[in-house]
C-alpha cells in the first residue's frame, strides 16, 4: 500500500478525540519537565510508564511521543533564562541564547528555539514517514548475528563514544548487563544472581531500574549535593514573542543546516542529540567567523537557531530507528523500547506488519505534536518561564511520591519500593561520580537481545562462533564501528593536545 495512503490512515486514527488529547497530554508534560530544573523526558517517560499500562498501545505511545518532542521544545527555555541548561542537548543554545536574554531579547531567544525545534521535529517526521518503512523491509534481513552486531554496535558507541571517560562508560554498561541477567535463565531453567531469593526469580523490572535510576536517583542527587535553589539569575522575558522578518532571514539558514546536521544522528546509537548541537553550534561559528562583522559572543540568533533544529531533528529520526530497527539511541528511546516489549510487541519490521494500526497513527501523531508544541510554545514561552519559580524542595517530594506511588501500582510488592531505594541510591552514586546513566539503561534493553541473538546464532551454527561476522551486514556494522572508535580516539588525542598547548603557551 501506497505511504501516503498509509500515513492517511494514521491521521484518521490520531485525529480521534481521545488521541488528540493525549498528544497535548504528552506535549504539555513534555514541555514542562523539559522547562523544569534538572528534570528530562526520561524521567518523564520513566515516571509514566507505570501509569500507562492501563491504556491501549497506541494511546500511550502517542503520549510518549509528545513527551519526548516536548521535552526538547522546553529544555532550552532554562539556559536561555537562567545560564543553566536542563539537559546536555540544551547547552549548545545556551551559548547565544542567553546572551540575547542579556540584551534584552530572551522573547525572541524562546521564538527562535520554538521556531527551530519545530523545523527540525517536522522535517524529521516527513523522513521517518518515508524511510522506516525502508528501514524495516531492510531488517527483515537481520538474522541472530545481523542483531547482535547491532547491540554490540549500540553499547560500544553509548559506552566510549558519547562519554568523557571510558571506563566510567563502559562500568555503567556492565552495570546494566549484570542487572539484566538476574533471573530465571529461558533456555536452561537455572537461576542467575537470585541469591535463592524468590522475589528475584523473575528478574528486576525495567520499570523499576529505570524510575529509581532516572528520577530517584536525580532526587536525591539534588536533594544531598546541589544547595543553588535561587531563581535570582531568572531573566523575565519580555517583549515580542514572535521574530521580524529581518531576524527570520537571518536565522532560515542556520535552521536549514542544523536540521541537515541532525537526521543522520537519529539512526546511529551515539548517546541522542549532544553531538548534532554541537555539531551544528560549531558550523555556525566557523560560518560567523568570515563575516566582516562576527556576531558570535553578542547574542547571534544563529548560534540558537542551528542547535535547536539539530536537536529535534535528531529525536525525530530517533524515533524511525526505534521503530523500524528496534534500536534506541538515548536513554529515553531506550525506555520507550522497554514500554514496546511490555505491551508484547517488538520494534522493527514485524511491527509493521503486526501493528500497522498503532504503527501509522504514531508517526502521525508527529506531525500533529509538532504543531501543537510550536502553539504551546512560541505565544505562551513566558508562561511556561514561570515554571522556573517553583521551589525544587516542593517539586522533588512529588517526584518521589509519583516514583513509589507507579511502582507500587505495577507491582503491589513491597520489595520492589526496596529495590527502587537501593538502584536509586546506585543512580544517585553514579550521578554523583559523574557516570553516564544512558549505558546503564540501553544495556539492560538490549542486554537480552544480544544474549538471545548470540545463542541463535551459535546453536545455529553448531558452535561454530564466526557465523557472527560471515554475512555482509555484520561486517559493514563492525566495520562502521571500528570506524567511529578509530575517530573518537583521534579526537580525543586532538583535543588533549590542545589543551596541553594551551597550558603551556
Amino acid at each position: 500500500m501506497d505511504v501516503l495512503q498509509l500515513l492517511g490512515e494514521g491521521f484518521a486514527g490520531a485525529l480521534t478525540p481521545a488521541n488528540l488529547l493525549w498528544v497535548l497530554i504528552g506535549c504539555l508534560l513534555g514541555t514542562a519537565v523539559g522547562v523544569l530544573p534538572g528534570l528530562g523526558s526520561s524521567m518523564a517517560v520513566a515516571l509514566l510508564l507505570p501509569i500507562t499500562f492501563s491504556l491501549d498501545p497506541t494511546a500511550a505511545f502517542i503520549m510518549f511521543a509528545g513527551v519526548y518532542f516536548g521535552g526538547l521544545f522546553g529544555d532550552s527555555t532554562m539556559g536561555i533564562l537562567m545560564n543553566t541548561p536542563g539537559q546536555a542537548s540544551a547547552i549548545a543554545s545556551t551559548f547565544e541564547g542567553h546572551k540575547m536574554a542579556l540584551n534584552g531579547r530572551a522573547a525572541q531567544a524562546l521564538a527562535t528555539a520554538a521556531i527551530g525545534a519545530f523545523i527540525g521535529g517536522f522535517v524529521a517526521s516527513v523522513v521517518v514517514v518515508f524511510l522506516a518503512p525502508a528501514l524495516a523491509d531492510f531488517s527483515s534481513r537481520f538474522g541472530p548475528a545481523e542483531f547482535f552486531a547491532l547491540a554490540v554496535f549500540a553499547f560500544a558507541a553509548t559506552s566510549s563514544v558519547v562519554t568523557d571517560n571510558v571506563v566510567k562508560g563502559l562500568t555503567a554498561l556492565f552495570i546494566g548487563l549484570g542487572i539484566a541477567v538476574i533471573g530465571i535463565d529461558g533456555v536452561s531453567g537455572a537461576p542467575r544472581f537470585t541469591m535463592d531469593s524468590p522475589n528475584l526469580f523473575d528478574g528486576i523490572s525495567l520499570v523499576t531500574v529505570t524510575v529509581a535510576i532516572l528520577a530517584l536517583g536525580e532526587v536525591i542527587y539534588v536533594a544531598c549535593l546541589e544547595r543553588h535553589t535561587s531563581t535570582k539569575g531568572l531573566i523575565k522575558p519580555t517583549g515580542r514573542p514572535w521574530l521580524s522578518r529581518r531576524e527570520l532571514k537571518e536565522a532560515a539558514p542556520a535552521w536549514a543546516r542544523g536540521t541537515a546536521i541532525g537526521l543522520p544522528f537519529g539512526v546511529v546509537p551515539a548517546g541522542g542529540s549532544e553531538i548534532p548541537t554541537f555539531l551544528a553550534y560549531g558550523l555556525e561559528k566557523r560560518l560567523d567567523a568570515r563575516r566582516k562583522h562576527p556576531r558570535f559572543g553578542t547574542g547571534a540568533i544563529r548560534g540558537l537557531a542551528a542547535p535547536e533544529a539539530a536537536g529535534n531533528s535528531t529525536t525525530g529520526m530517533a524515533m524511525g530507528a526505534l521503530l523500524a530497527l528496534g534500536l534506541p539511541i538515548s536513554a529515553t528511546a531506550a525506555i520507550m523500547l522497554a514500554a514496546f516489549r511490555q505491551y508484547g510487541l517488538q520494534p522493527g519490521p514485524l511491527l509493521f506488519d503486526r501493528a500497522p494500526d498503532l504503527v501509522w497513527s504514531l508517526l502521525a501523531s508527529f506531525f500533529i505534536a509538532m504543531i501543537v508544541l510550536l502553539i504551546l510554545n512560541l505565544p505562551f514561552a513566558m508562561l511556561w518561564a514561570k515554571l522556573l519559580l517553583i521551589p525544587r524542595p516542593y517539586l522533588y517530594a512529588g517526584i518521589t511520591v509519583f516514583c513509589a506511588l507507579g511502582i507500587y501500582a505495577t507491582s503491589g510488592s513491597t520489595f520492589d519500593l526496596l529495590m527502587l531505594l537501593g538502584i536509586g541510591l546506585l543512580g544517585f552514586l553514579m550521578r554523583a561520580m559523574d557516570f553516564p546513566l544512558a549505558p546503564l539503561i540501553i544495556g539492560m534493553v538490549l542486554g537480552p537481545l544480544a544474549e538471545t541473538s548470540l545463542r541463535d546464532a551459535a546453536m545455529s551454527s553448531n558452535g561454530d562462533f564466526s557465523v557472527l561476522v560471515q554475512s555482509p551486514i555484520t561486517i559493514v556494522l563492525y566495520a562502521l564501528l571500528a570506524i567511529v572508535l578509530v575517530l573518537s580516539v583521534r579526537n580525543r588525542v586532538v583535543a588533549r593536545k590542545r589543551e596541553r598547548q594551551a597550558v603551556t603557551g
